[in-house]
C-alpha cells in the first residue's frame, strides 16, 4: 500500500492530493457530466432530439454514475484508489471522444452511459480518499478544495463550445467532445503520477482527542449505536437524494430553458453559465468552512435554503434580473452539498468506514439524479416548458432544509 512520499516537500503532500483531486474532478464532472448542459442545445437541433430524450440522455449518465457507485467499493478494496481512479479518467477520455462521434439518439445514450460510470469511478474514490490524509477539522476544506475542479470545467466548457460552434456552426459539438476527451486522457496521466493511497498520519485508526480512560473507550468503541447507526444512510442518504434529484435538473435544462424558451443567444447563455463555474468554485471551500466551523447541520441547510430559492427564481414568472439572482444563489453553493456530506460521514463513521458508507449514501444520491433529468424531460414535453420541473426542485430543496434540521450530532471524534 503507498503511502506519501518520503521526500522533503516545501508544503504538506496532503494538499498537493488535493489539488490532484481538483484535477480528476475538472475531468469526471466539469466535463463529463456539466457541460452537456451547454451542449445539448446544439445537440438537439443537428440529432433532432425532443426535450423527453434530451432528459434520458442526461439520465443514462447518471445510471452509469449509479452502477459505479455500486461497484466503486469492491474495486477500491480490491485495486486501491489510485489505480481505479486513473483507469477511470482514461476510459472517461476515451468515451467523451466516441460520444462526438455519435450518428444519433441511441449511440449518444450508449455513450453517455460509459462517461456516467467513468465519472463515478473517479469521483468517488477521490472524494473519500481525502478522510485519509486530512483530520476531521479540515476535511470539508479539503473536499472543498477538490469541488473546485467542477467549477473550474464548467467555465471552461462556456468558454470553448461557444468559440468552437461559431468557428464550426451546428456540427461544433463534436470537435468540443474530442478535446474534452483529450483532455481526459492527459489528465488521467496527471492523476497516476501525483496520487498516492495514504498518509503516515491519518487513516489509520481512530483516536479520541482526550487522552482519559473514558474518551478512549469512547474512541475504541462504533461511532454510533447500533440503533443509531441504522438511521445514519436512509437519514444522510434521503438528503442527498433530495440535492441529486434537483441540482440535475438546473444543471442539465437551465441553458436549453435560457436559450428555447427565455430568447437569450447560446453566447448569452453561455456567459450565466460561465458565471455558474465561477460562482461554484468558491462554494465547495467556503460552505466546507462553515460547516466546519458551524456545525454539518447548519452547513446542510443554509446550502439547501438557496438552491431551493434558486429554483423558485427561474420557475416564476419573475422579471429578468430574477433570473441572475437564480444563478448567483445557485452557483454560490452549487457543489457544497457533496463536500460537506462527506466530510459528515468521515464524522460519523471515521476514516476507515468511509469509503463504504459515503458509497452507499451516494448510491442513494445517485437513484436521485437518475430519476431527475428524465422526470423534468418528460414534464417539459407535456407541459411545452420547464417551469413545473423547477417548482418540484423548489419543494424538494425545502423537504431536505427539513431533513437536515433533524441530523443528530456524531457520538465520537475521529482522527
Amino acid at each position: 500500500m503507498e503511502t506519501a512520499p518520503t521526500r522533503k516537500w516545501p508544503f504538506q503532500y496532503k494538499w498537493l492530493i488535493a489539488f490532484t483531486g481538483m484535477l480528476a474532478l475538472f475531468t469526471a464532472l466539469g466535463l463529463g457530466r456539466f457541460a452537456l448542459g451547454m451542449l445539448l442545445p446544439s445537440m438537439g437541433a443537428t440529432l433532432d432530439l425532443s426535450y423527453a430524450q434530451m432528459g434520458f440522455i442526461g439520465t443514462v449518465n447518471f445510471v452509469g454514475y449509479f452502477v459505479a457507485v455500486f461497484l466503486t467499493r469492491y474495486a477500491v478494496a480490491h485495486f486501491g484508489s489510485r489505480p481505479v481512479i486513473c483507469m477511470a479518467l482514461l476510459v472517461l477520455g476515451a468515451s467523451m471522444i466516441l460520444v462526438g462521434r455519435a450518428g444519433g439518439f441511441t449511440e449518444v445514450m450508449l455513450l453517455y452511459t460509459v462517461t456516467g460510470a467513468a465519472s463515478g469511478f473517479a469521483n468517488v474514490p477521490m472524494v473519500s480518499l481525502v478522510t485519509h490524509w486530512f483530520p476531521p477539522e479540515q476535511r470539508g476544506k479539503a473536499a472543498g478544495i477538490m469541488s473546485v475542479g467542477s467549477g473550474l470545467g464548467i467555465m471552461f466548457s462556456a468558454v470553448v463550445i461557444p468559440l468552437v460552434n461559431e468557428r464550426l456552426g451546428p456540427e461544433g459539438w463534436r470537435t468540443s467532445w474530442l478535446i474534452f476527451g483529450v483532455i481526459g486522457l492527459a489528465l488521467a496521466a496527471a492523476c497516476l503520477v501525483l496520487l498516492r493511497e495514504h498518509s503516515q498520519t491519518y487513516g489509520k485508526t481512530p483516536a479520541p482527542k482526550k487522552a482519559d480512560a473514558a474518551a478512549a473507550a469512547a474512541a475504541a468503541a462504533p461511532a454510533l449505536p447500533a440503533k443509531a447507526g441504522r438511521w445514519l444512510v436512509p437519514h444522510l442518504g434521503s438528503a442527498y437524494f433530495m440535492f441529486g434529484f434537483t441540482y440535475s435538473i438546473y444543471v442539465t435544462f437551465i441553458v436549453t430553458t435560457l436559450v428555447q424558451e427565455r430568447g437569450y443567444t447560446e453566447a448569452v447563455a453561455s456567459d450565466f453559465w460561465f458565471w455558474v463555474g465561477f460562482l461554484s468554485m468558491f462554494s465547495g471551500p467556503v460552505f466546507g468552512t462553515v460547516s466546519d466551523r458551524l456545525g454539518r447541520k447548519a452547513g446542510l441547510c443554509l446550502v439547501f435554503a438557496l438552491q431551493g430559492l434558486a429554483y423558485v427564481l427561474v420557475a416564476g414568472a419573475f422579471p429578468s434580473y430574477a433570473l441572475y439572482l437564480s444563478i448567483g444563489f445557485f452557483g454560490v453553493c452549487a457543489w457544497s452539498i457533496p463536500s460537506i456530506m462527506a466530510a459528515t460521514v468521515g464524522d460519523y463513521v471515521g476514516p476507515q468506514q468511509a469509503v463504504k458508507v459515503f458509497g452507499s449514501v451516494t448510491l442513494i444520491f445517485s437513484l436521485g439524479q437518475i430519476m431527475g433529468p428524465a422526470l423534468a424531460g418528460v414534464l417539459a414535453e407535456r407541459s411545452g416548458g420547464f417551469a413545473s420541473s423547477y417548482w418540484l426542485a423548489a419543494v424538494m430543496a425545502g423537504t431536505a432544509v427539513l431533513i437536515s434540521l433533524s441530523l443528530r450530532k456524531p457520538r465520537v471524534h475521529w482522527e
